[in-house]
């Protein structure tokens, strides 16, 4: 099972959540399992990222519920463009308008 992305768990709807959830917790506990009784585990930093994943999942739920996501969500402002500034003279130019004067 490859990594979520934060995108990806947004995207889903809450039963998806709820359901995604409910098997990765199972998973995690299964492998728990193997490390406590001494069985060989085929990738001990998968429950690292289970744990992560969960983590992500309960706090995208958590701020559905706050309403948080849902105003980080919104439309940006578009930047305003910057105004061109007049282009400088050369270096040469100047001194020929300093020497004429």
């Amino acid at each position: 099972m490859p990594l979520m992305r934060i995108k990806e768990i947004v995207e889903m709807s809450t039963e998806d959540r709820t359901k995604k959830l409910v098997e990765l917790r199972a998973e995690l506990a299964r492998i728990r399992t193997m490390i406590n009784a001494g069985g060989a585990v085929d990738n001990p930093a998968r429950v690292r990222v289970l744990r992560k994943t969960i983590a992500k999942i309960l706090t995208v739920e958590n701020e559905d519920k706050l309403g948080i996501r849902k105003a980080a969500e919104e439309p940006k402002k578009k930047p305003r463009k910057k105004t061109e500034k007049p282009a400088k003279k050369p270096e040469a130019e100047k001194e020929t308008e300093e020497t004429s004067q």
